[in-house]
């Protein structure tokens, strides 16, 4: 039986996956995908229906401390990096808000409340009204004035300036400057009960998949265009080499460090490692 594997239609991961899903790694364990904004996967994950959650899914690093009851960190096909993390921004127009200090007390349009982007904020502008939406609506509704601020993630990081919106602070770069590691953004997770053998085969086989990405980057082209809605192709290009890098391959000792940082700034004291 195909496992259920859970990932967004974001260039990075339809980059990665695509030999998998497509079945271009010999030996590869079957998958049945499901493609969903992350926050959508969040939900899945750490909600109430079982039947719901799926075998393997990718989960927003901040929704770790809901999910470790019931699904562990694996190895490959994550999301750190450096320079990559969320942004926060306003109407040009607004020079109250020059700095996230300024945020307090301000509604603020966030791409989910277990979004890693979430957590960083509450971190480094506390005291802020969070206004949960998909993370393509956020844009529009700061440029439209229906928030003060927003919290844009994914390909906001390239198109920001594309709504006349400025950068108030960009969190990554604040959390890099605290840490000296790297923004713990996403990563594959596998269901706890899930057989040790196949959550190996699993982690092995995305690990391949994202091998075969990076060796034949034309392969999977048509895929990424058609889930990646109206992006253009300089913008995919640049999602992809944000996104997509040597953590993906597989989590190093500064990685698990970044993840079990956030972890712990989360009060989140559970390992997430099988």
């Amino acid at each position: 039986m195909a496992l259920s594997l859970g990932f967004s239609s974001c260039p990075n991961d339809t980059f990665m996956f695509d030999a998998l899903v497509h079945a271009r790694i010999a030996g590869a364990p079957a998958v049945a995908p499901t493609i969903e904004d992350i926050e959508a996967l969040n939900e899945r994950a750490c909600g109430a229906v079982a039947s719901a959650r799926l075998d393997v899914t990718k989960l927003s690093v901040g929704a770790l401390p809901e999910a470790l009851d019931r699904y562990a960190v694996l190895a490959t096909g994550a999301a750190l990096g450096r320079g990559c993390g969320p942004l926060v921004v306003r109407r040009r127009d607004r020079d109250d808000l020059r700095s996230t200090t300024a945020l307090a007390g301000r509604r603020v349009a966030v791409p989910g409340l277990r979004t890693t982007a979430w957590r960083l904020l509450q971190a480094f502008a506390p005291g802020c009204e969070p206004v949960a939406m998909r993370f393509d609506r956020v844009m529009p509704a700061v440029a439209a004035g229906g928030v003060d601020a927003g919290l844009v993630i994914h390909e906001g990081r390239f198109t920001y300036r594309d709504h006349d919106l400025h950068c108030v602070a960009d969190l990554g770069e604040l959390w890099e400057a605290d840490t000296r590691l790297p923004v713990p953004l996403g990563v594959i997770t596998a269901r706890r009960d899930l057989a040790d053998a196949d959550a190996a085969a699993i982690e092995a086989a995305l690990g391949e998949s994202v091998r075969f990405a990076f060796a034949h980057p034309e392969v999977s082209r048509p895929w990424v265009r058609e889930l990646a809605a109206e992006l253009g192709d300089d913008v995919i290009a640049q999602h992809i080499a944000l996104y997509v890098n040597a953590s993906s391959l597989g989590l190093d000792d500064e990685c698990r460090r970044a993840i079990t940082t956030l972890l712990t700034r989360c009060g989140c004291t559970a390992s997430p490692w099988r």
